[in-house]
């Protein structure tokens, strides 16, 4: 198998996140593995994906992070999406804002010609498109959703505040990881309109009701094929404890990650976000879960799996690898038979 993994740049993408963990599971299943930065994507004349990218053949290392190193220190080789089977979307659009406006989009676009060109395209980039704001969540049942507006009125949103009894959390509706989010209450409220004006530069403001149980940190955990990742009876899930004094709970926020068990609730969660998951063809997410709400589902790029694989220690790439494998089976046995979003969550 052929697989190659879509980055925002291999300047910025560290060995210990989770697509190098997941591309060292792969290469040890002898399959040839590829790293695309966004800014390496091309289309060619004859109608297909060409990118230059950064890969390692017959070699042998130890560690995620030998083996990550060694793929950054090759110079950059040429692949077309001719000679794939499968590419995995893994950057972060919300990286992108403000810096790189031109990548904000950009491997969904050239996801869809290697589609096309009969890759297998991870997640299903169609719904990735549709995916790349926050509104996406609004898609999913309200039972699991905190109270929400999604707004660039003043008064709007004052009045949900007051609605909130002077309690809510602001934030944009592009972006990820924890960046502009305000936990605002009575001691603040002088600061609601500058900070409504600082989040609108960006674009729509989300007023959240705020959740008592946030001051514990969030849960996360990982979907693949619509149900929760598991190894052995071990669920790749995550407590991600907020900060002293911060309302975020992102690992590189400055939150720090606790063993947590499974519950009835969690998995009541998790079955309610799987239909549309599944219909979206959006094969691995990470969804973040506070008491009985959810919070986020991140189906970009959810980080947190090597962090997990090393607290239990369970390897959760390699599951994933092995379900990819049978994608590509699929693939094979039925041809053109099979549309790449059924695929992505067979």
């Amino acid at each position: 198998m052929k697989i190659a993994f879509i980055i925002n740049d291999h300047a910025t993408e560290k060995w210990n996140y989770t697509t190098p963990a997941l591309g060292f599971a792969a290469y040890k299943r002898g399959h040839e593995v590829f790293f695309i930065g966004v800014g390496e994507l091309s289309y060619a004349s004859k109608g297909h994906l060409s990118v230059r990218c950064k890969t390692v053949k017959d070699k042998t290392f130890k560690s995620e992070e030998t083996y990550f190193k060694a793929v950054q220190k090759e110079e950059f080789t040429t692949l077309s999406s001719q000679d794939l089977d499968v590419l995995f979307l893994r950057n972060n659009p919300a990286d992108e804002i403000n810096e790189r406006d031109w990548a904000y989009n950009a491997a969904f676009i050239f996801g869809e010609i290697a589609m096309r060109n009969g890759v297998i395209v991870l997640n299903h980039p169609s719904s990735l498109a549709g995916a790349v704001n926050k509104m996406y969540f609004q898609h999913f049942p309200e039972i699991i959703r905190p109270k929400t507006i999604i707004t660039r009125d003043h008064n709007e949103i004052k009045e949900f505040f007051k609605e909130q009894k002077q309690k809510m959390i602001l934030k944009p509706l592009q972006g990820s990881g924890g960046t502009n989010v305000f936990m605002m209450d009575k001691k603040n409220e002088h600061n609601l309109s500058q900070t409504i004006d600082a989040i609108c530069r960006d674009g729509f403001v989300i007023a959240q009701e705020y959740l008592t149980e946030a001051t514990g940190g969030d849960t996360r955990l990982f979907i693949m094929n619509g149900e929760p990742l598991q190894v052995n009876g071990q669920y790749a899930l995550m407590q991600r404890v907020n900060a002293s004094g911060d309302i975020r709970s992102n690992i590189h926020a400055g939150g720090k990650p606790q063993k947590v068990k499974m519950t009835d609730q969690i998995m009541e969660l998790a079955d309610i976000v799987k239909p549309k998951l599944v219909q979206d063809g959006m094969f691995l997410v990470g969804i973040d879960i506070v008491g009985s709400k959810l919070m986020e589902i991140n189906v970009f790029s959810p980080g947190g799996l090597n962090v997990m694989g090393q607290m239990y220690d369970t390897n959760f790439a390699t599951p994933v690898i092995e379900s990819i494998e049978r994608k590509v089976y699929y693939k094979n046995m039925y041809s053109d038979y099979l549309y790449n979003s059924r695929l992505a969550t067979l």
